[in-house]
């Protein structure tokens, strides 16, 4: 089988690679020529067969990915096929499906996860789109996806706009494990009574209710820097977190996990927190509570001969 693969980055180099070893016959192409093995989308195109040509989309959301389904929508022509597998927003697929199908070419949107590890480990992998036209690329998802059962590592989730839901709601699940998993941290560090904070969470790795691959990257984690003084506490957001919590406003699910551990990643930004000063103020005004003054420590939370509760 032949694919045209459009981005070579950190994920999509390794799935070329992985698809390239289950025999798939891939052509990428990058903006970067060091890594491209074509010059431009147009040669990319040309050397895949008209008509039967599959292209998977592997760039950043939003408008570099717009343009690229764009400009491939004059490229290919009926009966080609475009995969999105970036993470882009569930609800942009349906555009894309309809500004392809204008001109008889098929859409399917595929959530994909595993990182930088899914060269090894294997994707997962969540469809959207016509049952056909994702039986036809079924030799691709089964390269990449993980070895053993297909169902477990992959799913047609639904028609188009299916995989990348299933994906942003995975990913808003991510943040609250990681989340919980940053916080246990922070406790058991906090007091001495643990001498091996490390040690007890992979601890965790087997037989705990809690194992799971991103405790066992957390350990890894703090194996190689115990106290994490090498890095930062700046959290980016990659845009799933937040539509995972506007689709839940807009459906009146209650969501408290994932959206605290959103803010939470906001908050991470703010070398000090207005908020927080805020909340400082209001407990001096209404128990007479401490507040420390900018740049000097404090020596407890409750001046002497008060004893007002929050």
């Amino acid at each position: 089988m032949q694919i045209g693969l459009v981005g070579l980055g950190r994920m999509g180099a390794n799935m070329r690679d992985r698809m390239r070893r289950a025999g798939i016959d891939v052509t990428g192409y990058d903006q970067n020529p060091d890594v491209s093995d074509v010059a431009s989308l147009a040669d990319l195109v040309a050397a895949l067969p008209a008509g039967e040509r599959v292209v998977w989309v592997m760039v950043p959301a939003g408008a570099v990915t717009h343009g690229v389904v764009e400009e491939l929508g004059g490229l290919l022509t009926e009966g080609d096929l475009v995969i999105d597998g970036g993470n882009s927003y569930f609800g942009d697929d349906k555009g894309h499906a309809e500004q392809l199908g204008a001109k008889g070419i098929h859409f399917v949107d595929v959530g994909v996860s595993g990182g930088v590890w899914g060269l090894a480990n294997g994707y997962g992998l969540m469809v959207g789109g016509d049952a056909a036209q994702v039986e036809r690329v079924m030799p691709v998802f089964d390269a990449l996806r993980p070895e053993g059962p297909r169902e477990e590592g992959f799913v047609h989730a639904g028609a188009v706009g299916a995989g990348h839901y299933a994906k942003m709601v995975h990913n808003g699940i991510e943040y609250g494990l990681m989340q919980a998993y940053a916080e246990g941290y922070e406790l058991l560090a906090a007091k001495d009574i643990v001498t091996d904070v490390a040690g007890t969470m992979k601890a965790w790795q087997r037989g705990t209710v809690v194992r799971s691959w991103l405790l066992e990257l957390l350990v890894k984690a703090l194996e190689e820097d115990q106290q994490f003084e090498a890095i930062d506490d700046w959290v980016a957001d990659s845009g799933e977190g937040r539509w995972t919590v506007d689709e839940a406003i807009e459906a009146a699910v209650p969501l408290p996990v994932i959206t605290a551990a959103l803010f939470a990643r906001f908050q991470s930004r703010q070398e000090q927190s207005p908020a927080m000063k805020a909340v400082a103020a209001l407990r001096q005004q209404f128990g007479g509570h401490a507040v420390k003054a900018a740049g000097a420590p404090v020596a407890g939370d409750t001046p002497s001969g008060v004893g007002s509760a929050d």
